[in-house]
């Protein structure tokens, strides 16, 4: 009864992409598009929070018809769809940019400036496309870094010497550079290559939800996130009805409310759709 009391009280819904809402060959599942239809019928506000940039998430809003702002790069970026008007980004300092600049020329390490609409690169860091696990993202390639050093939301380092990458990450911590956040990982599919991204302290997708919160003015309580990844766990730290599918690592599934038995591939979010749609319409006729 409570979690019926939960779900007919929802009113926006955030959801990852990759590996949540999209099933492995990157696409949304008709069931999900047509309950997403029917709920918001029902004034149901539908969102992204991704890591992609936001250029690679604008194809499935535009899919789904959204009119609605959309969290990218993790919450460092914040625009509305259709319009594109900018609601909040988290710009790294030039002089910060510079410094990774620097450090991936002196330890021949491979560097990339994300933007939100495109992954800059150089001749000297042109493995950086071929290599990089960032999904729908569009890659320029430029001459030099100079003209691009402003807007920075995120810089990636890539190399194939972990040491070398745990080495410029504290370089770039604590007590050297303050104001900055990093992580550092293998690759999932390309065996012996790490990344390291920077980005600004202060921006992740819980914080992005709460930006979402004041522009639609609905409450923590009327909200739902869906998430499968480490990246979704500041979402799942939040009191909002917190949705994992089957696929979702266990750190997620520990903070969930909703575990759902189905993964993504076999569009398990349509069933958490259809437990909305259901308490609403049951809602509906009691009233």
């Amino acid at each position: 009864m409570e979690l019926e009391n939960k779900l007919k009280k929802i009113k926006l819904i955030v959801f990852d992409l990759d590996g949540t809402l999209l099933n492995s060959n990157g696409a949304i599942g008709e069931r999900s598009k047509r309950l997403i239809k029917k709920l918001e019928g029902q004034d149901v506000h539908f969102s992204f929070a991704s890591g992609r940039l936001h250029s690679a998430i604008t194809c499935f809003a535009e899919e789904l018809n959204l009119k609605s702002p959309l969290i990218s790069l993790d919450g460092c970026l914040i625009k509305s769809f259709p319009d594109n008007k900018l609601l909040y980004e988290s710009n790294l300092k030039r002089n910060h940019v510079l410094k990774a600049i620097d450090f991936a020329e002196n330890f021949l390490i491979n560097v990339a400036l994300c933007h939100g609409d495109a992954i800059y690169y150089t001749e000297y860091n042109s493995v950086i496309p071929r290599v990089t696990d960032k999904f729908g993202a569009r890659y320029e390639k430029v001459h030099s870094y100079t003209d691009c050093t402003d807007n920075t939301l995120e810089i990636l380092f890539a190399g194939e010497n972990f040491n070398l990458i745990k080495y410029v990450q504290a370089k770039m911590c604590f007590p050297y550079m303050f104001g900055l956040t990093s992580a550092s990982f293998r690759s999932q599919r390309h065996e012996g290559m790490y990344f390291l991204e920077i980005r600004r302290k202060g921006s992740s997708k819980k914080t992005g939800v709460s930006r979402l919160l004041k522009y639609f003015k609905v409450n923590i309580n009327e909200t739902a996130v869906c998430g499968d990844w480490y990246n979704d766990i500041s979402l799942f730290q939040t009191r909002a009805l917190k949705v994992a599918v089957a696929n979702a690592v266990p750190e997620i599934k520990k903070y969930s409310d909703i575990i759902l038995e189905k993964s993504n591939d076999e569009e398990g979010i349509g069933d958490f759709l259809e437990m909305v749609l259901k308490a609403k319409k049951e809602n509906n006729a009691r009233s």
